[in-house]
This record gives structure tokens, C-alpha cells and sequence, in this order.
């Protein structure tokens, strides 16, 4: 049955929109032309849209030729503002965009492991108004949140994990208490940075595909025909968890030693560069010791470490490291395609990025050995950043549901 009046112009508002989300500003001509709709059409929606202050005039277009120039339409920005938050182990990110997504204010923090959980909580939900306030933002619309552990599928909280700060768990409510008009929402972390490497990063032109995450510690993400997939308890990707041959034991429910957390966590991957007698240098805590390590070894393997003034040296260790990290990699990555044959695997998080091209390659043809089905092995584009990405992308998407959802008229 063809739809009904007040359907088809809600139709036609939302796709007109996401056009406008996507294309950035544009005129009714470019607006006709994209949606397919007839002038007046297109006419009587840039007016709804108007009228309902969703959209606006924001220049024109047309400078260089004769005649009147057309007018530019654009999402109205400061509609809502966004935060998103990126919550680790050891801190805490921020950042407060638009409703478009253009960030304005940003900033981190250092959540040491000694603090308790209210003054854990109390420097978390000071460093958001703090950023909200520098970003001007009278009120919050929408908070994304991406953290670490299990995130309940029926309810969408963030469950008791063991191993994790308890302030984690306390933040979501205290954020809801002190930002009241804000939809606080929490996803877990591995995921966000599977969705956003979908979006913006490597895995643009996947709609199936695992993303492995590599920083402090280990994680998977699965999007199958385009969807995330979170399992029956939230458990989708906790790989580190994952009984491998090369441990000195078992994984437990309480406990991922001895699971492949112990052969790519970050502290086994600096203990094996030490092995190899690789210099480990200290690092900032908002970023994994290994990212380093591993950056360094495919410099030299490189060759880029070799800058003026600075003495040629032995890459043989480095190559073996790699070598070596490689065999660890691709024995999760081998059970994950024999499970799901995702056809591609990123890389992710800081050690991801790190390992670039050089770690990945040497991965994908270890998979090619072990397994029959095709799998293209990628370096995340994001690394760490991918978390806080995808936080906000979340965010921006909720408001822009809600915002964009059709007013009765």
C-alpha cells in the first residue's frame, strides 16, 4: 500500500537529513537531485525542516556564475551539544561536540589506581563540566560512554567485572545525577572502536569483519552484515579469555592469565620484546608500554630509525620479535575465522596502530598457512582513538534520531 501523506513527508525529511549529515550543506537543487524528489517536494520540506529550526540558511552557492545564487542549507549545529568519554583503567577522555560532530572542547585526565571510588568518580564528572563549560555548551543532550567490561544486553549497564575499578560502574549514575537532562548511555569500548573504524576507518568497505583489539590489555568486536553483535550476555569479543597453547595455564571466570590476554596483553608483549634484548622505554600511562615497543621494532625493520647522527642498528632482534608477535597474533586470529570467517580482521587499538602495515602483513600470512578461508588482516586507522570516535559517533547518531524523528504536524 503507498504511504500515507504525513508517512511519506516524515520519509522525506529523514532522507533529506542524513543528506545533509553526510554531504554536508547543500542547495534545493542538490537536494532534488540526491533524494529524487520533485521540486515542490523538495520545496515543502526545506520549509518543514526550516520552520522546526533543524535547518538553516548557511551561505550560497553559485558566486561564479549569472543569476541569483541559491541559498546553502545546513543542519543547525548548536541544535544540541555531545560529549563522549572514553573511560580506562587509568582515566578518563572527554570531548563536547556539536550536533554535527565538530569537536568543541576536548580533554584527559589521569585516574590514579590508588584513588577511591567517589574521588575517582567526583575527578571524572569534573573534567566533563569542565570541557562543557569550555566548549560553551549550556546543557548536554546526549553523553556516549565507552568503557572496558561487559555491557548488559537486556538493561545497557555496565556489569560488575572483576579487575576493573569499581568507579567505572558509579560513573554512569553519577553522570545522570549531576547532568539531569542529559541521555547517558555506555557501551563497551571494543565495540565503539569496531564502529568507528566502520565508519571512518579501515573497514569503511566491510559490512563483516573483526576487530582485535590490542592496548592495555585485549579485546574482540564482531559486525556481521553490518550489525554489531553483542551475544547473550554482552560476552561477543572477550578473547582475552581464549584458552591458547603457549600459556602457562588456564583462563578462569574471574581471571583472563592464561587466556590470549597472556600472549598479547601489553605487559606479554613488552616481557617478550625484552626477551629479544629490545630497549622498553617509559611511556605516558594514557597509552599501552607495548605500543612504543612495538612501533620501535618495525622502525628499525624499516629502516626510519636510521635518522642522520644516529648509529645504524641490528634489526635481526627486531625482525624475530615481530616474527614472533605475529605467531602469538594469529593464533586468536586463526580462531576467530575458523569460527566466523569475517574475511577481515583489523588490528586495533594502540599496539594495532602501532604495528601498521609491517605486523598486519606478517599476520595475514600466518592465517594463510592456517586457515582455507580468505581473511585480509588491516592496521586499525584510529588506534586508541577509535574508542573516543566511536563514542561520539553513537552520541551524535541517538540525538540526531531523536532531533530528526517526525513532529506531528
Amino acid at each position: 500500500m503507498p504511504a500515507s501523506p504525513s508517512t511519506a513527508r516524515a520519509i522525506n525529511d529523514r532522507l533529506a537529513l542524513r543528506l545533509l549529515q553526510q554531504e554536508g550543506s547543500l542547495t534545493a537543487a542538490q537536494l532534488k537531485r540526491l533524494t529524487g524528489l520533485s521540486r515542490p517536494t523538495v520545496a515543502d520540506l526545506v520549509e518543514r525542516l526550516t520552520e522546526a529550526g533543524l535547518i538553516a540558511v548557511v551561505g550560497e552557492a553559485g558566486e561564479q556564475r549569472r543569476g541569483p545564487n541559491a541559498k546553502l542549507y545546513g543542519i543547525v549545529a548548536d541544535r544540541a551539544q555531545l560529549a563522549a568519554l572514553d573511560v580506562r583503567t587509568e582515566g578518563v577522555s572527554v570531548v563536547v561536540s556539536d550536533l554535527v560532530g565538530t569537536v568543541l572542547a576536548d580533554a584527559s585526565a589521569p585516574i590514579g589506581g590508588d584513588t577511591g571510588t567517589g574521588p575517582a568518580v567526583e575527578q571524572a564528572v569534573a573534567l566533563v563540566e569542565r570541557v562543557v563549560k569550555e566548549a560553551g555548551a549550556d546543557r548536554l543532550h546526549t553523553v556516549g560512554i565507552g568503557a572496558p567490561g561487559l555491557i548488559d544486553p537486556a538493561s545497557g549497564e555496565l556489569r560488575d567485572s572483576t579487575g576493573l575499578p569499581e568507579w567505572h560502574r558509579s560513573l554512569v549514575a553519577a553522570l545522570q545525577e549531576r547532568l539531569p537532562e542529559a541521555r547517558v548511555s555506555v557501551e563497551n569500548e571494543t565495540n565503539l572502536a569496531a564502529l568507528a573504524e566502520q565508519r571512518d576507518g579501515v573497514a569503511a568497505d566491510r559490512d563483516t569483519f573483526v576487530l582485535l583489539w590490542l592496548g592495555h590489555g585485549t579485546g574482540a568486536a564482531v559486525v556481521l552484515d553490518g550489525a554489531l553483535r553483542r551475544g547473550a550476555s554482552g560476552g561477543t569479543g572477550e578473547i582475552g579469555f581464549l584458552p591458547v597453547p603457549g600459556t602457562t595455564g588456564l583462563p578462569s571466570a574471574v581471571d583472563c592469565d592464561g587466556g590470549f590476554h597472556s600472549l598479547a596483553g601489553s605487559a606479554a608483549i613488552v616481557e617478550l620484546a625484552e626477551s629479544y634484548g629490545l630497549p622498553v622505554e617509559d611511556a605516558s600511562a594514557s597509552e599501552p608500554l607495548a605500543a612504543g615497543v612495538v612501533g620501535d621494532a618495525v622502525a628499525l625493520v624499516t629502516g626510519t630509525a636510521d635518522a642522520p647522527g644516529r648509529p645504524a642498528r641490528d634489526t635481526s632482534p627486531a625482525d624475530r620479535f615481530l616474527d614472533t608477535l605475529a605467531d602469538r597474533l594469529a593464533i586468536g586470529v586463526a580462531s576467530v575465522v575458523a569460527i566466523l570467517d569475517p574475511g577481515c580482521v583489523v588490528l586495533g587499538g594502540e599496539v594495532g596502530q602501532a604495528g601498521g602495515e609491517v605486523l598486519a602483513a606478517r599476520v595475514e600470512e600466518r592465517i594463510r598457512r592456517m586457515s582455507p578461508l580468505p581473511t585480509v588482516v588491516r592496521p586499525s586507522g584510529l588506534g586508541g582513538g577509535a574508542v573516543l570516535r566511536g563514542a561520539l559517533l553513537t552520541a551524535r547518531d541517538a540525538a540526531q534520531d531523536e532531533l530528526f524523528a517526525p513532529q506531528d504536524r
